[in-house]
């Protein structure tokens, strides 16, 4: 095989590393221990860096060998899903897919996506969790989560950008009547605030600070888990609070809440669909983040 092959020895790098010995991965492959660990040497050659530390007794990745196992797992997966598209373009779908969401967002913009996602497959069946908390995929029976803003570091998940939204610090007509209208950050210290909790949305509110995005931890007066409910907090008269435009686009246009501090308030939130990293997609599930993309595309998650 020619080595210059950028493809040369992937397959056997990935074994090895899925199998945890070159052993194992000579089983799976039909290939003895000691060309596994050949092949894995003149790719490591080829790459300028170490991929496995080897012992007599244990093989584990190097740091890079992480980095490059995610890197192969995603081309595969992306190899894998044109393979899938190409070849099953008229597949009937079905099965079970668990999709979890952030409440107010998804009962009010993605399950009426959704909804028109699955109706020209009647093969699928949904499981839909509304919350905001960040679940934990990888130990939930979690298919499929959508995630507004920053996502954290990992090789166990993968990632789509869907949309970004402004954020917006607003209030009732009647608070802002009754408390004044703040101006800058720091009147917000004398100002209630409505805000999340350490298991739902956020505490801190983003905002920007000159031309620097930062945090500022408002006075909590109230701790909601549920951003809904702090939508009719808000509207109820009971302090400011940060969200998403798309959570309250709906009450500023109805003159129930106004917006403030739009100078300060930002940067942009992005919104993630995130699934763990288990191989390659099932056809349902490609399918549904391809359409959740295709729809982004379009605008209607902004």
């Amino acid at each position: 095989m020619d080595e210059q092959d950028p493809f040369s020895g992937i397959a056997v790098f990935v074994a090895a590393a899925r199998a945890g010995t070159f052993t194992k991965a000579g089983d799976q492959l039909g290939l003895t221990k000691s060309a596994v660990g050949k092949a894995i040497t003149r790719l490591e050659t080829r790459l300028g860096f170490k991929l496995f530390h080897r012992t007599t007794r244990l093989t584990r990745l190097t740091s890079d060998g992480e980095a490059y196992l995610a890197a192969c797992l995603s081309a595969l997966d992306e190899v894998t899903a044109a393979q899938t598209a190409l070849s099953s373009s008229n597949q009937v779908l079905s099965g079970l897919l668990h999709i979890d969401m952030p409440v107010a967002f998804g009962r009010r913009v993605l399950l009426p996506a959704l909804m028109d996602i699955v109706r020209p497959h009647p093969g699928i069946s949904l499981t839909l969790s509304f919350t905001d908390a960040t679940s934990d995929l990888l130990r939930e029976d979690v298919d499929l989560a959508i995630r507004f803003g920053r996502l954290a570091d990992s090789s166990h998940l993968v990632a789509r950008r869907l949309a970004q939204q402004r954020r917006v610090i607003c209030a009732s007509p009647a608070y802002l009547r009754r408390y004044g209208t703040p101006a800058t950050l720091a009147d917000l210290s004398e100002h209630r605030c409505i805000v999340g909790t350490s298991h739902g949305p956020p505490l801190s509110w983003s905002v920007r600070v000159g031309d620097q995005p930062g945090l500022y931890t408002p006075h909590a007066t109230h701790q909601l888990s549920d951003g809904e409910a702090l939508v009719d907090a808000a509207v109820a008269g009971l302090g400011l609070l940060q969200l998403p435009v798309s959570m309250v686009r709906e009450r500023i246009a109805a003159g129930e809440l106004q917006e403030v501090l739009s100078e300060v308030a930002g940067p942009d939130v992005e919104i993630h669909a995130v699934w763990p990293h288990r191989g390659p997609l099932s056809p349902r599930l490609r399918y549904v983040v391809d359409q959740l993309l295709a729809v982004a595309a379009t605008g209607r998650f902004d």
